[in-house]
């Protein structure tokens, strides 16, 4: 059964769309960044760049004279740190660390069974069911992601070390997503990924004087970069997510993941002039059919939303 669409949903796919590419571009970015900064250093350097970013947003926005949400209670606050230093922290960590035994495509083919993982824990812990076509997207478009990596697999002495770094990076991310589900029926988006990102800083704070360091020895472009991945993929790219998350479900999010693999091969092509083996093209293609799928068929399980979109833009809250 087909779901009708919903000026929430449209809303929440528009959100997720823009952190596709944003996320995607983070790829990039992690690649071009990484001959000036370790990858310690480098997830530092971003979490420390989006909370200053997000301080002010939110100052902003209160002197404009927005509503003032309450603050999370003590359970919430330790979720969320849980999220930030899983998806904010260990995830960007273990995957810059990654980008330097493995190409872009193995570690986005490894990286994107976290959709999968995220629909099972989803289904388990927040009780948003199994719906087939779901499950059937998520394969058909995993099958794309894993042709893409075929085509972009290149051979590397210490690749087994970054497929496993990668596989890391993976479990982290599908654990601090269903983890942020959970807290965004009661806490706003920009405050939940505000929180998060200063969870991490702290997290990460050991890699100090290394980023120090090494921001004085980097040139203007590496410093570029990492203003970017701080900016885009990490402030705006969390924020248009949470807003996604807020308003569907978990694995539908998850699913709609699948294209970053497709992002970050277009802007490798674009960027780095990296022209992708034709069947990276032919699972991109792939990849785009399985998200189709899993956006619009479902059969018989509701899919949980935990708050409609007008209660949210009746409140006057900015996720």
């Amino acid at each position: 059964m087909r779901e009708p669409h919903t000026r929430g949903d449209t809303a929440a796919l528009l959100a997720g769309l823009v952190t596709v590419v944003l996320w995607g571009s983070a790829f990039v970015g992690i690649r071009a960044a990484g001959a000036a900064f370790d990858p310690g250093p480098l997830a530092l350097g971003r979490v420390l760049v989006s909370c200053v970013a997000l301080g002010a947003l939110i100052l902003v926005y209160r002197i404009a004279g927005g509503d003032r949400p309450p603050l999370p209670s003590r359970r919430d606050l330790a979720a969320i740190a849980c999220y930030g230093v899983l998806f904010l922290g260990l995830y960007s960590i273990t995957l810059n660390a990654a980008e330097r035994l493995v190409d872009a495509g193995t570690a986005a083919m490894i990286i994107n069974t976290g959709p999968i993982l995220i629909a099972l824990l989803a289904g388990m812990f927040l009780r948003e069911g199994y719906p087939s076509g779901l499950f059937a997207g998520c394969v058909i478009a995993f099958g794309g992601v894993v042709l893409i990596g075929l085509g972009s697999a290149r051979t590397a002495s210490n690749a087994g070390q970054g497929i496993v770094l990668c596989v890391i990076a993976a479990v982290a991310y599908a654990v601090a997503v269903v983890v942020q589900k959970a807290v965004l029926a009661r806490v706003s988006a920009l405050t939940v990924t505000w929180l998060g990102c200063l969870a991490a800083t702290v997290a990460c704070l050991p890699f100090a004087p290394a980023l120090a360091e090494q921001v004085y020895r980097a040139d203007r472009a590496a410093l570029a970069w990492l203003v970017y991945l701080g900016l885009g993929p990490t402030t705006l790219g969390f924020v248009t997510w949470t807003f996604a998350l807020r308003r569907t479900s978990a694995g539908r999010s998850g699913a709609l993941n699948y294209l970053i693999p497709v992002v970050a091969i277009v802007l490798g092509w674009a960027v780095l002039d990296e022209a992708p083996p034709w069947p990276a093209l032919v699972g991109g293609v792939v990849c785009l059919s399985g998200v189709y799928l899993a956006r619009v068929w479902k059969t018989g399980q509701q899919t949980s939303v935990t708050r409609p979109a007008s209660s949210a833009v009746s409140n006057g809250e900015t996720t």
